[in-house]
């Protein structure tokens, strides 16, 4: 059956997207007596001596930490270390901002996580209900709830895997099978020129650029307050890898909110036609 309202995605990498800071550095890293720099050393070390990925060697270097300082790594504890999550400005408001932008002006909206951070920590974070979808790392636990090996690892390629799946309206880590089946266009629940992504640096350029080449606007966010970071998002935007590059302010008076909406406009007008034309 025909969708009677177009629906647009929009997808969120999250560290240095929708929070200044990595997931893990509010909480967890201070509960294993560790600065943020001290850990990022270690597993960047880690994956330099064993030629690993940094997502790999992140996780490997969480669960050996935990172990070394007696602290069990389960969902529940997880989830509390994502209470903490700082956000930025506008980012709580955010959503209920564009759900009724959307909504006003005859467009469904729907919001999706696409992360290298750990999905259990993002379930915990103040904005999660907000999401249809967390595609993100996880662990695999033991019969006591226990984390004992890593399930999904979402590496910068990864992450485009779910981009197809959020195309197709497939909500599985595990499945390979319907992602790689042939979908006509016009059957896809939400085709890719109904994506918006928002990313803030290299590690997002693959996706970026797969929703740009097929039709998709994808949006650079830096945080206002660092140069280095606002630097990063006018070179992707100067590379013709993004669209826009705006501040990562979530608010109703930013240009974050301009460029949504617009693109929203277009969306909408881009559909109406397309009925009209068939």
């Amino acid at each position: 059956m025909k969708q009677k309202k177009p629906i647009v995605a929009l997808i969120y990498d999250y560290d240095g997207t929708l929070s200044p800071g990595n997931m893990q550095e509010f909480g967890f890293i201070q509960a294993v007596g560790k600065t943020a720099d001290e850990f990022w050393r270690m597993s960047d070390s880690i994956a330099i001596g064993q030629d690993a990925t940094n997502v790999l060697s992140y996780m490997k270097l969480m669960f050996d930490e935990a172990r070394r300082n007696g602290i069990k790594l389960r969902r529940e504890d997880f989830e509390r270390f994502g209470q903490n999550i700082e956000l930025f400005a506008g980012v709580r408001e955010w959503f209920g901002l564009i759900n009724r932008y959307g909504e006003s002006h005859g467009v469904k909206v729907e919001h999706y996580i696409n992360s290298s951070g750990l999905k259990e920590i993002i379930e915990g974070s103040p904005i999660a209900r907000e999401f249809k979808h967390v595609f993100a790392g996880a662990f695999i636990y033991d019969e006591n709830g226990e984390a004992v090996w890593p399930g999904v690892a979402v590496d910068y390629t990864a992450k485009t895997q779910f981009l197809f799946k959020i195309s197709k309206g497939i909500f599985s880590a595990r499945d390979n099978k319907q992602v790689n089946e042939s979908m006509a266009e016009d059957k896809k629940r939400i085709p890719f020129s109904q994506m918006i992504y928002f990313g803030d640096g290299d590690t997002d350029v693959p996706c970026m650029k797969i929703v740009g080449m097929f039709g998709g606007h994808s949006i650079a966010v830096f945080d206002p307050d660092n140069e280095r970071k606002r630097a990063t998002a006018a070179k992707l935007k100067r590379q013709g890898r993004v669209t826009f590059a705006v501040p990562a302010v979530y608010t109703a008076e930013s240009p974050a909110y301009r460029v949504v909406t617009a693109i929203i406009d277009k969306i909408k007008a881009d559909w109406e036609l397309s009925r009209l034309s068939k």
